[in-house]
């Protein structure tokens, strides 16, 4: 039995017709509409995903370094890309690396890159330290804005997984509701990439991502993919996801 606090508060919640933010009350997600959803092309992954990132949904791919975020997600833009489809990528930190996403496959002229700030130091496990971090973070949050009320994208991400947690957390809760707004009924899918849990809509998904990628090179601009030892743990409000993914690839 659901405790009574929490009765009172779905019943004005509902009053207000603002019952849709329960995802306890929504219906089991299931859908038919393959156009719906943005495949990886990553045959493991989107059996489990049944189809694919739900389009017009706020997503995340979390997890610490070099645990293969970018990578699943140069997939994803990969596959948009060679559909045909337009991209965006809006990176805060300046960390895109064009030669990896060139040999993943990504069709560059299909995708627009909003390029942050480099001036940084990377410190032991705390992500970028710099004073005009908290700037380009915000800079990025309101490109991310204008590029999706642009509207044309299939994919919009935003790169944040080098800022440290305690600044994401810093960001107002009212920014992804805000992004969800834009984005719903549309065929966008906004895909977060962070250190950690942070945001995702009531329809959208947390991809919980552990493992290890293979670089070639000794700096970030000119460092290959070699390879990567990938686990994926999908996390769904509505419970229509249950599983993990392990895959395992070398690029050619």
């Amino acid at each position: 039995m659901a405790h009574p606090a929490v009765a009172v508060l779905e019943s004005a919640l509902r009053a207000r017709k603002l019952d849709r933010t329960l995802t306890t009350t929504l219906p089991s997600w299931e859908w038919t509409d393959p156009a719906s959803l943005l495949p990886m092309d990553v045959p493991l992954v989107d059996a489990c995903l049944r189809g694919g990132l739900p389009r017009g949904q706020l997503s995340e791919f979390s997890g610490p370094g070099s645990c293969g975020r970018m990578t699943l997600l140069l997939q994803l833009m990969s596959a948009a890309t060679q559909r045909g489809e337009i991209v965006a990528l809006v990176d805060t930190c300046d960390r895109l690396d064009v030669a990896s996403a060139a040999a993943a496959g990504v069709d560059l002229d299909r995708v627009l890159w909003v390029r942050g700030t480099s001036s940084g130091t990377r410190g032991p496990g705390s992500g970028i330290r710099d004073w005009g971090l908290g700037t380009a973070v915000d800079r990025a949050l309101k490109a991310l804005n204008l590029v999706l009320q642009a509207g044309g994208f299939s994919l919009v991400a935003i790169d944040l997984a080098d800022v440290p947690p305690v600044r994401l957390r810093q960001i107002p809760f009212t920014t992804w509701p805000r992004v969800q707004r834009v984005i719903e009924g549309s065929d966008t899918a906004c895909v977060l990439l962070t250190p950690e849990p942070l945001a995702r809509s009531a329809g959208g998904l947390t991809l919980s991502l552990a493992g290890r990628s293979t670089w070639a090179g000794v700096s970030d601009r000119s460092r290959l993919l070699q390879g990567v030892d990938l686990r994926v743990r999908v996390v769904s409000p509505r419970k229509r996801i249950d599983g993990d993914v392990h895959v395992r690839a070398v690029t050619p």
